[in-house]
């Protein structure tokens, strides 16, 4: 019986890749940087603002460190400023978590986005609708490592079995896999698939109200 559900943010619940675009490509360009297209980044997220910078500089050919940490403070300072830049939840997104709260089933958030923006995404788009929102934190190891997912299932008190994971690309699927959590793909997000099914989605999915047919198969 699934009593909780936790979602990826970033592909999953929020349509974020016009703002990760756009402030992606400001912090480059104002370091002398070629910037990239929506798609490129699709491919380059989803690990943690520390690893998309590497690859946005590793597709520059730039290994100055320096460059490094000026663009990456670029970035997370000018995100976190206008967090809600180009973003929105994806269609169905809002009613799933309505209709979740109704039958009781508590849901949360884990992201590898910086924790700060975390919350203030959630909050701006889903207001309390998520009982725990958690997002990248320095000593808190990013997904897929399932630490963090552990702590969300201890503190809303389910097992790993209870929990659906949901998110958009192999590392969602990792996390998930790694946590003992059931794992659900949605192919309404940034990556294939394929990706998907390569790492074990228990399910993929391409509507938000499907989960709530899952949960009904396993009560």
């Amino acid at each position: 019986m699934i009593k909780a559900c936790v979602f990826d943010m970033d592909g999953t619940v929020s349509n974020t890749i016009n703002s990760i675009t756009y402030f992606a490509n400001n912090a480059l360009e104002k370091n002398g940087l070629s910037g990239f297209t929506p798609d490129d980044y699709k491919l380059m997220v989803g690990d943690g603002a520390k690893t998309l910078v590497r690859r946005m500089l590793d597709k520059n050919g730039c290994t100055d460190e320096a460059v490094f940490e000026r663009v990456l403070k670029e970035y997370n300072e000018s995100y976190d400023a206008d967090f809600l830049y180009l973003t929105h939840p994806y269609d169905g997104i809002l009613p799933l978590l309505d209709a979740l709260r109704e039958r009781g089933i508590p849901t949360a958030v884990f992201s590898n986005k910086p924790h700060p923006t975390t919350l203030k995404v959630a909050k701006a788009l889903f207001g309390d609708r998520f009982t725990i929102v958690l997002g990248q934190r320095e000593g808190c190891p990013v997904k897929p490592d399932p630490t963090g997912l552990k702590e969300i299932l201890k503190q809303l008190d389910v097992s790993p079995e209870e929990c659906l994971y949901v998110g958009d690309t192999a590392t969602d699927m990792k996390t998930g896999k790694s946590a003992g959590a059931y794992t659900v793909g949605v192919l309404w997000g940034f990556r294939s698939e394929q990706e998907l099914r390569e790492n074990h989605a228990d399910v993929i999915i391409s509507r938000p109200e499907e989960i709530l047919e899952i949960i009904d198969k396993q009560a």
